[in-house]
This record gives structure tokens, C-alpha cells and sequence, in this order.
């Protein structure tokens, strides 16, 4: 399915697609809700669900803050049309300013934090209100490097491109037809004026996923990356994001005092009789 990071947009497109349909039928609905932003991630995530569900099913939520760009919701909407899902707008100024009146000096981060984490509360509640489940989209990259908010954006109960990289999006977007604006724009969480995923990294998203893919992928040593022509501070760089994030990638570690451990002893389907 991957040639390095060259996709099989044909093979990965129907494995997502099952991957949905199958997941979200498993508990006994059909319906499923995410968070609209105007990227090109939850773009892709609209359009795999829609086509794995029908376009009925799926439930598209626009959360803007005041100082969101327009042009979020301007492709938010665009992609809803082209994929023809269900799209509604939730503003979040209200609820996140009625928090920071009581702290006028908290920094971007804690006012960004706090945007991510008002949006999943919103998704959730959707959730109950529609009987359909919330669908996460973050990607690998971002997932790997801790690029996201707790319990806010990296929150959901299935999450069809989790596993591949912020560079094969770009790839699968292109091949399911998601509007052009959406796939050329600048990456952005949009979590504050002229905001921009790369420029707060650091990096590029095609210069990580390289490294990234030799690193996790194909398991190569810091001397082996170096080897291959990775500057020596990106490597160690990298190293450290991956492991310093990792409390993001797994559930709360559960003191263990029993038998059978939730998430330990008590993890797999076959547990519960499926």
C-alpha cells in the first residue's frame, strides 16, 4: 500500500472507507459528526466518511473564533457542498471568553488550548444529540510529534487517518477530488491570528515526514538518519517530540491492583464476547 511515503491512493482510499463503514456499523449506528475546520485533514475525513456512510450520515460542525480567518469557513462550507454533508456553524467566542474574562493574561497557548478543547466538547455533544459518533482528524505526523491538544482535536472515538502521514493527505486529497483551495492552502489550526502549523513547528511537513518515516517506519538509528543526510539537531530534535508527547498517544495509565486491567489484561474485542 506504501512505497516510502508514496501512497496507493486507490487501495488506501478503499481500506479507510471499509475502515469507517465497518467501525461506526460495529456499535450499532450510522451516523458520525467531526469538526469542519477548513483544512485539508478534516476535509479528507469528511470526504472518506461520506462515502463510506452516505453523505446523509455524516454530520459537518464549522467552529469559528472571532479571530478565525474567514477563509475557514469560506472552505469549510466549500467542502461540505462538494462532498454534500451535513454542515452547520457553532461559534465559540461566547463560551471561550466568558472562561478568559476571569484570567485577561492567560497566553495564546492556554487560549488556543482552550478553543480546542470547546470544539471537542461541542463535537461530543452533537454525538449524544444525533446518536453518531465523533470522528478524529489528526494525522500520523501530528500525532507522532504530540502537534495537537488533549483531550481537544486528538479526542474522538475512531479515527480513519491517524496512521498516515500529513504528505500522503496531500496525496489522497488530490485523488478524491477535494477542492484545490483547501488542499494548496497553508496548514493551520487556526487557533490564533496568522497562525500557521509549519512556521510554529518549525519545519515543514514534507521535510519531517522524511525523517519521520525512516525513523518509526523503517526503524533506523540516529546514526543511520545522520547517514542518510538528516541534520544531527533535527534528528535529536524529532527523538525528543516523539518521546515527550507520548502521554498524548495512549489512554490514562491505570494503577494496577487486579486481575484483569482495564487497557492491559482487559483490552481486545475478545474480551467482551465480539
Amino acid at each position: 500500500m506504501m512505497a516510502g511515503l508514496h501512497a496507493n491512493t486507490d487501495l488506501l482510499r478503499k481500506l479507510l472507507v471499509g475502515f469507517v463503514r465497518d467501525e461506526v456499523r460495529k456499535v450499532g449506528v450510522s451516523t458520525v459528526v467531526l469538526g469542519l475546520s477548513g483544512g485539508i485533514d478534516s476535509a479528507l475525513v469528511a470526504f472518506i466518511a461520506a462515502e463510506a456512510l452516505g453523505p446523509e450520515n455524516v454530520h459537518a460542525i464549522c467552529m469559528p473564533y472571532k479571530s478565525s480567518n474567514p477563509e475557514s469557513e469560506a472552505h469549510a462550507r466549500l467542502v461540505a457542498t462538494a462532498c454534500g454533508v451535513h454542515f452547520s456553524v457553532v461559534p465559540i467566542t461566547a463560551m471561550v471568553d466568558a472562561y478568559f474574562d476571569m484570567f485577561p493574561d492567560a497566553d495564546t497557548m492556554r487560549r488556543g488550548n482552550k478553543m480546542a478543547r470547546e470544539r471537542m466538547t461541542i463535537l461530543f455533544d452533537n454525538s449524544a444529540l444525533l446518536r453518531a459518533l465523533v470522528l478524529g482528524t489528526s494525522n500520523k505526523t501530528e500525532l507522532l510529534l504530540g502537534y495537537g491538544t488533549l483531550y481537544g482535536d486528538m479526542a474522538s472515538a475512531l479515527n480513519p487517518i491517524g496512521d498516515i502521514y500529513k504528505s500522503q493527505v496531500w496525496q489522497l486529497s488530490a485523488a478524491m477530488g477535494i477542492p484545490k483551495e483547501v488542499i494548496e492552502k497553508q496548514p493551520s489550526a487556526d487557533l490564533w491570528a496568522g497562525q500557521t502549523d509549519e512556521e510554529e513547528l518549525g519545519f515543514s511537513y514534507r521535510q519531517v515526514d522524511e525523517l519521520l518515516y525512516r525513523m518509526v517506519d523503517q526503524r533506523l538509528t540516529k546514526p543511520e538518519l545522520v547517514a542518510d543526510g538528516f541534520e544531527r539537531e533535527f534528528v535529536e530534535s524529532i527523538y525528543s517530540k516523539i518521546q515527550n508527547s507520548h502521554f498524548k498517544r495512549r489512554l490514562p495509565v491505570i494503577a494496577k491492583v487486579s486481575n484483569r486491567t482495564i487497557d492491559r489484561d482487559f483490552r481486545y474485542a475478545r474480551d467482551w464476547g465480539k
